[in-house]
């Protein structure tokens, strides 16, 4: 019998969304997750009830990711009862043991974020150990270590990560259209499985060629689909 090898297929989740439309566009695209930012000094957060009514848009098999920093037992309480469907993700200084409190003793599945230096590793940073002490997480989500919280749309160094991880990864932090195709070859192999998370480069050029924080542009989330699969089918 003839074996078929079957192309890697990375997972996507597009994180930062505030309307309708941008959603529905998300899941004609083909994402598997949508992100919600529960942060309030963030430029793209929502509220609670604001993320119910964007997540009700999403059809089976699609995640709604709720991302939250430093928050509470209680915040995270209400935002499970009001979107019980939802993946965690944690973003702030939260501490192995906090996450299991937040997550309602593991009840509840939880991302957690590694901002992984801009220029290589730093003192003090093993994404190895780190991963080990999160080992509850469902996966780490690699960023940019900026100011504040956050990748800031920048990127890091994907060659210098360590090809060893025994956690799934989520690659995040300046993630383009242009680069995701990059990202994926360079860090597919680190860890147990790779998805790809992007915001900033999915958003619509404001008038002074900036991104508008929140707003997303139909075009790069198409094109940002296009080159995943196509580092996908060349990697199979």
């Amino acid at each position: 019998m003839t074996s078929i090898s079957a192309p890697f297929r990375t997972r996507v989740k597009f994180c930062g969304l505030t309307r309708e439309q941008d959603v529905q566009t998300a899941i004609h695209a083909g994402a598997d997750a949508i992100g919600f930012v529960l942060y309030p000094p963030s430029p793209r957060h929502v509220s609670l009830a604001r993320a119910a009514e964007l997540a009700r848009l999403l059809p089976a098999f699609i995640t709604p990711v709720l991302l939250f920093v430093n928050a509470s037992e209680t915040q995270v309480a209400q935002a499970m009862q009001a979107i019980p469907q939802a993946l965690l993700q944690f973003h702030g200084d939260e501490s192995p043991q906090q996450c299991h409190a937040l997550s309602q003793q593991g009840r509840y599945r939880y991302l957690r974020a590694a901002r992984i230096p801009l220029d290589g590793p730093a003192p003090g940073f093993d994404l190895v150990e780190y991963a080990h002490s999160f080992s509850e997480a469902q996966a780490i989500l690699l960023d940019a270590h900026v100011t504040g919280y956050g990748g800031g749309g920048h990127t890091f160094n994907w060659s210098l990560l360590p090809t060893s991880v025994t956690s799934h990864l989520v690659l995040s932090g300046g993630l383009t259209p242009a680069n995701v195709g990059d990202g994926i070859v360079q860090v597919r192999s680190r860890g147990l499985s790779l998805a790809v998370d992007v915001s900033s480069g999915i958003e619509l050029d404001g008038p002074d060629g900036k991104p508008v924080k929140g707003v997303k542009s139909a075009e790069k989330m198409m094109q940002f689909m296009a080159a995943v699969r196509a580092a996908d089918v060349s990697g199979s």
